[in-house]
């Protein structure tokens, strides 16, 4: 199966796709039974820091996605993984690596959640008030747009203020 490859940031320089390992990311798409879905901010310090996107992390040498899915949401949110599916594959190019993007529904978790890195949450709803929305977040907005049903923007993009 050959994904689609998506550009973030395409004005901003980077290696030679030949000189880039591929970075595998499991990603959680937590979905409350009102059809709320949890978006958490990265946390400072991080690349892309205040951005708004769905939970995870990288695979570890050896894990499966739904090992890494379970591990990541653990570690980030405090939360365990009940009953996920395997969803959508996603290839992101940012100009700092180039990433695998691995979503998985999250339809059942137990325990309450804790932003263990000190991101944001938010339970949103099409389209998401937050912002900004990291790049390799816009496709799955659009994947929970087209299985909703919704028309219209998913997400809106801030415009610095003009001096």
């Amino acid at each position: 199966m050959t994904v689609p490859l998506r550009v973030a940031d395409p004005h901003i320089e980077r290696p030679s796709h030949n000189l880039r390992t591929v970075v595998d990311v499991a990603v959680g798409v937590l979905v409350a039974s009102d059809g709320h879905f949890l978006l958490t901010s990265r946390p400072p310090g991080k690349v892309y820091a205040g951005y708004w996107e769905f939970p995870g992390g990288k695979l570890e040498a050896g894990e499966t996605v739904k090992q890494a899915l379970r591990r990541e949401l653990h570690e980030e949110l405090g939360i365990e993984v009940e009953q996920s599916i395997s969803w959508k594959v996603e290839m992101m190019d940012y100009p700092h690596a180039l990433v695998r993007l691995h979503f998985c529904k999250v339809l059942a978790w137990s325990g309450a959640l804790e932003m263990r890195e000190l991101q944001g949450f938010s339970w949103e709803l099409l389209p998401v008030a937050v912002q900004p929305v990291l790049p390799g977040t816009v496709p799955v907005l659009q994947w929970l747009a087209e299985e909703r049903g919704y028309q219209g923007a998913t997400h809106f993009v801030a415009v610095p203020a003009i001096r």
